[in-house]
């Protein structure tokens, strides 16, 4: 018998031996397609079956306990408060690439998590919003566009590109490290393998420092997925996308005068707005859905509040060693300004 079909046959024993919620979980997740969701997790466990049923085991849990299955029945309200979250957590969907893929857009650089004042307070104070905005996204793109997806091109389509623009990064993304960082653990313990590559685009230095001291941390699956792209990436990507779901900072020059802020403005409306037909079928698909699990005349059923599972190791150390690298990063820019203004005065007298 193949390996591999070996291991899949016994994850299914394993699913099949776990109490009725779980197992009602796992049919939510896997959307008809159990082999291929065991694949997922298998992969993630470098073929190990213990480590994978583990695994599955501590995603089905985390989903009973934080209701997840019952996330796009749970809009996030009031209203202004998705569209605040959806302009400061900036993720788009830009169309499908060559395979019929999803292709996600990222603003890392220009997010809106440090804006002062109230960005950083509502940060703070909603850390979970942004946790469960998320995972909305994840759960509509798993139930809703990968089917859609599959049954576009015929064939099980089954996770998605992600484009992430560096435009505008600075060091004071440390200030938002937190919620990067409890995004990702979100993202690699409970939807494994969702993501076939990394795309990164409008790399300024910040960001290769951060990389260069990393990389060697990863696992070599995760480094394959990582493409720093030149520049605005378009050569590249227009080898896997189709031009008219490229993103308008990886279609044009940010080098001449007034581009780069021309650009973000140009890509701020056309895929982190509130008002994107993405996110107003996500908003409107979610509301639909809390219609139809709310009986008439009974009130909105309450915000879920997410658990965030605890990092693994090697997680944990990637994270300090990028705060590490911040900070130096940052006192050798102190010190620089400090070198300039000292030169400045004494040329001044």
């Amino acid at each position: 018998m193949d390996r591999n079909v070996e291991a899949l046959e016994q994850m299914q024993v394993f699913i099949d031996g776990v109490d009725e919620r779980l197992r009602s979980s796992f049919e939510n997740m896997h959307v008809g397609y159990p082999m291929q969701t065991f694949e997922r997790f298998l992969k993630a466990r470098e073929g190990n079956v213990a480590k994978a049923n583990k695994m599955l085991l501590d995603c089905l849990n985390w989903r009973v306990n934080n209701n997840i299955d019952k996330i796009l029945s749970r809009p996030i309200l009031p209203k202004e408060r998705f569209d605040a979250i959806r302009e400061s957590q900036l993720i788009g969907f830009s169309g499908f690439c060559k395979q019929g893929r999803p292709v996600f857009v990222y603003g890392v650089g220009p997010g809106g998590f440090d804006k002062a004042p109230v960005c950083i307070l509502f940060l703070i104070m909603q850390v979970d919003k942004y946790i469960k905005s998320h995972i909305q996204i994840n759960e509509y793109r798993d139930r809703v566009l990968l089917p859609e997806a599959s049954k576009r091109v015929g064939h099980y389509v089954g996770s998605c590109l992600k484009i992430l623009d560096m435009t505008g990064l600075k060091l004071s993304s440390l200030n938002r490290l937190k919620i990067l960082t409890a995004i990702a653990t979100v993202d690699d313990l409970n939807y494994p393998e969702k993501t076939d590559a990394y795309y990164i685009v409008n790399a300024p230095y910040v960001f290769t420092a951060c990389w260069k001291a990393v990389k060697p941390l990863l696992h070599e699956r995760t480094k394959r997925k990582v493409q720093v792209l030149q520049g605005t990436g378009k050569h590249d990507l227009l080898k896997v996308i189709d031009i008219s779901s490229i993103p308008e900072f990886s279609q044009l020059p940010l080098n001449e005068p007034g581009r780069q802020k021309e650009a973000l403005l140009d890509f701020k409306k056309n895929y982190f707005s509130p008002s994107h037909p993405f996110h107003v079928k996500l908003w409107n698909y979610v509301q639909n859905q809390a219609s139809i699990a709310r009986p008439p005349g009974l009130l909105p059923q309450p915000s879920i509040c997410v658990t965030i599972p605890e990092p693994d190791d090697k997680s944990t150390e990637v994270v300090h060693l990028i705060e590490s690298t911040l900070e130096q990063l940052a006192a050798a820019e102190k010190s620089d300004d400090l070198l300039n203004g000292r030169v400045a005065e004494t040329n001044g007298n």
